[in-house]
């Protein structure tokens, strides 16, 4: 991974069926609850927004996104930035 790159989790809602996994570029593609996730590296602000787009195109509900730094520093509270499409509170 580049220093830009960053671990993401993405959950829409919908069952996404797992032959989707391959479109997104080597991310896990999980199903369960009625909704899908799919996590994975993103190498930087232009890939994510390509997923996104890929998920706008599918049709698919978006639920949140989250950030998942692995290489956060100890304490640092600002690294896992979250978007929750299911309210209207945004947390950084």
């Amino acid at each position: 991974m580049t220093e830009n790159t960053r671990l993401y989790e993405i959950r829409i809602g919908g069952r996404l069926d797992p032959r989707w996994a391959a479109w997104f570029d080597g991310m896990a593609l999980v199903t369960a609850d009625g909704s899908s996730t799919i996590r994975g590296p993103v190498a930087d602000q232009a890939a994510l927004h390509g997923v996104l787009q890929k998920i706008r195109d599918l049709g698919l509900p978006l639920i949140s996104v989250t950030s998942l730094d692995a290489h956060r520093p100890e304490g640092d509270r600002h690294a896992d930035h979250h978007l929750d499409h299911t309210t209207d509170d945004r947390r950084d």
